[in-house]
């Protein structure tokens, strides 16, 4: 990834660690396939791919700037982030959980917690978020886990599991019942705890990320200061809501670095393979399982970036955005695997030769990426939950729409520095959803373009895709409008991957007028947007097909990605697109 098109610092970074850790396929480094496949099936992380991490600084960016650290935005985490998955998600957990365990405090924190938690980060220590319970799973009205007040401290008795970091974490945020309060959060650290009153699980045995530490933790009393509160008393739940809001975007980073993978091993297996006397790449039907991956990766980079961004520009919009990142991107990350897997057939069942086994550890490990952070039905139902309010405006356009979406959507500039702040987030979007409702006027602008300044069968495709989409859309969002909806229904479930899919069309559409401004006129400026909207329909409406005359532009750059150093990324496109 040389990050030579979105030339900015974050493109940089993301360039730079990608340098440093080498090309996973070939090489005897920690994160090359070859070494992480061996390990992991020991259940091991490689030796020194820690350490290298470290040493490069990866635990700066788990901090933000105004604490001492070197995270400056959500987006430039999410792009390392990618870079580490598409070697090893089970690292890029790791961290990942580590984010989630002191989010709280960046957001709540007093200035002692956040400094001590800031510099224990930087220093090489982890953290893990301590909700879960054996008996509760996902239902957090639940909270066994007690913290009763004796003195200046509480009494904190209760077992957390599974948790992942839990034994390898030096901080914990827990989520319990304080007697007199509420549930709450707290912010524990194990070295100033009785170690005689807590202990931990053994790590439990996963299908996948083995060698990740997923374990539990049990408290017997433990004494914890009164001064361990974290935000509100009696305001954890809210608390652990928003902050999932952050780490659910972030999940999809790790989606995505696994769809590059299994990508570029499904693409190159394809040129390598000779079956009839030919690549069977030239076969029709392995042709579509890779041009339709590289186009399900091209949708999922257009909805989650402007995500990540929102952050720093809309953090109040994360209740609704977050849970659509979190459905949508992790999908399309499973059916990307999937494809692949028929693209390499009975080699996608060898735990060797194709790639040293990678595929199948990317396949075992990214079957997490759903569940964690709530899994597929919890975000639907919180998506479901807020539609009725949101599309009772989808047709307003929003007061500050365009400064928003420019904010958003426009990737020449870097997103604005993160100022953590718990006050930002929302628990419901109150129908201030900008993707939404930006989609007409975002559509009359684009007809206009095609009109002034595409060829004629361009213009045409585009216009056509664009009718289609709003033709549906206006039924769509009619009916939740004027009708009622439960959210706990099935019917919500699919009301809610439906609105995802407008949500993405509308993403995609609006990454091309506000970061392909310059670029729209090239032979690959326009097709890249015309096939991913065609692609995206395609899900609403089973039968559309893509454009045959623009597909040779796309797959051109597939192609080239694949041996390059860029990622199958709008980057690349962008790149291509300049190189004429």
């Amino acid at each position: 990834m040389t990050g030579r098109a979105f030339d900015r610092p974050s493109y940089g970074l993301a360039a730079e660690l990608d340098e440093l850790l080498g090309d996973p396929a070939s090489g005897s480094g920690p994160f090359s396939f070859a070494r992480i496949v061996e390990h992991e099936e020991r259940g091991e992380l490689p030796p020194g791919a820690v350490e290298q991490l470290r040493e490069w600084g990866f635990a700066r960016f788990l901090v933000p700037e105004a604490f001492g650290g070197g995270l400056r935005n959500l987006e430039q985490l999410f792009l390392i982030t990618r870079v580490l998955a598409r070697r090893n998600l089970t690292v890029s957990v790791m961290f990942g959980s580590a984010l989630l365990g002191v989010n709280p405090v960046w957001l709540w924190g007093d200035e002692e917690q956040r400094a001590r938690v800031a510099e224990g980060m930087l220093g090489g220590d982890l953290a893990c978020f301590a909700v879960s319970e054996p008996d509760h799973g996902s239902d957090l009205g639940t909270n066994e886990a007690v913290a009763v007040p004796d003195g200046d401290d509480y009494l904190l008795s209760g077992e957390k599991w599974p948790v992942g970091n839990a034994t390898r974490g030096r901080f914990l945020t827990v989520y319990a019942n304080v007697q007199g309060v509420g549930s709450s959060l707290l912010l524990l650290d194990k070295s100033r705890l009785d170690e005689s009153t807590w202990t931990n699980h053994p790590f439990v045995r996963t299908v996948g990320l083995r060698g990740h530490d997923l374990s539990g933790i049990v408290f017997q009393g433990t004494r914890v200061p009164r001064g361990s509160l974290l935000g509100r008393p009696g305001g954890g739940l809210p608390g652990i809501l928003q902050v999932l809001q952050i780490t659910r975007t972030a999940i999809g980073a790790l989606s995505m670095g696994t769809m590059d993978s299994v990508l570029r091993i499904a693409l190159r297996h394809a040129r390598e393979r000779v079956l009839y006397g030919r690549e069977i790449y030239h076969i029709p039907v392995i042709r579509r399982h890779l041009v339709r991956s590289h186009l399900d990766l091209l949708v999922a980079e257009c909805t989650a970036v402007p995500v990540t961004r929102s952050l720093s520009v809309a953090p109040s919009r994360l209740s609704l955005w977050s849970s659509v990142v979190k459905y949508l991107v992790p999908t399309l990350g499973e059916e990307v695997v999937a494809e692949a897997g028929r693209v390499l057939g009975a080699r996608s069942y060898l735990r060797e030769g194709v790639a040293d086994g990678a595929f199948q550890k990317l396949q075992r490990d990214h079957a997490i990426a759903s569940i964690f952070e709530g899994t597929t039905h919890v975000n639907l139902h919180s998506i479901a939950s807020q539609l009725p309010a949101v599309a009772r405006v989808a047709d307003r356009p929003a007061r500050e729409g365009n400064t928003v979406l420019r904010a958003l959507f426009d990737w020449s500039e870097e997103a604005p520095v993160w100022e953590p702040s718990g006050r930002a987030l929302r628990l419901t979007n109150a129908s201030e959803d900008e993707i939404t409702r930006g989609w007409e006027p975002a559509v009359a602008r684009a007809r206009l373009i095609a009109e002034r300044e595409l060829p004629t069968a361009e213009a045409v495709a585009l216009s056509r895709v664009l009718d289609e989409l709003s033709t549906r859309r206006t039924a769509f969002y009619a009916v939740i409008a004027t009708g009622e909806l439960d959210a706990g229904t099935a019917e919500a479930q699919d009301v809610a991957v439906e609105h995802c899919f407008h949500h993405a069309a509308a993403s995609c559409l609006y990454t091309w007028l506000y970061s392909f401004e310059e670029e729209r006129t090239t032979p690959l400026g326009t097709a890249w947007v015309i096939l991913a909207l065609q692609r995206v329909l395609s899900r609403l409406q089973p039968g559309v097909e893509l454009d045959e005359s623009l597909l040779p532009r796309l797959e051109s750059l597939m192609l080239s990605c694949l041996d390059g150093p860029d990622h199958f990324s709008l980057d690349a496109v962008k790149a291509a697109c300049r190189a004429g």
